[in-house]
């Protein structure tokens, strides 16, 4: 069974669910921090898809630093499931937490001033 899978029936591009595949892997703990995937090669076959198209997804989970691919080696997961979140999952849920903050705040009858300041307090 292979780490991925995808769907024929699916518009998305191939590429693009099979990062999505990936990212859900290691974001539910099914892949794991030093787990190796299958080579560029492997993937490919049992998708049946183009190597080069594997070989993309995996530069670019390289480059956000999700995966990390050692010369002769092979890959390997290197994020936390958190921060093998999409970008833009990440700020769409960001953005909600805050408009429930501010909606809150508003109902309890604190300006957006006194949020900011608060905050700063309690920088982590």
């Amino acid at each position: 069974m292979s780490v991925v899978s995808i769907d024929s029936r699916d518009s998305t591009p191939i590429y693009a669910q099979i990062e999505r595949g990936l990212r859900a892997a290691i974001a539910s703990g099914r892949l794991r921090s030093g787990d190796q995937l299958p080579t560029v090669r492997q993937l490919a076959v049992d998708l049946r898809v183009n190597a080069n198209t594997v070989a993309r997804v995996y530069a670019e989970l390289e480059r956000d630093g999700v995966l990390e691919t050692r010369r002769g080696v092979g890959s390997f997961v290197s994020a936390t499931p958190l921060r093998a979140r999409p970008p833009a999952e990440h700020q769409k849920r960001l953005s909600a937490f805050v408009m429930r903050l501010l909606a809150d705040a508003a109902a309890a009858g604190f300006t957006f001033d006194e949020i900011v300041q608060e905050l700063k307090t309690h920088r982590m």
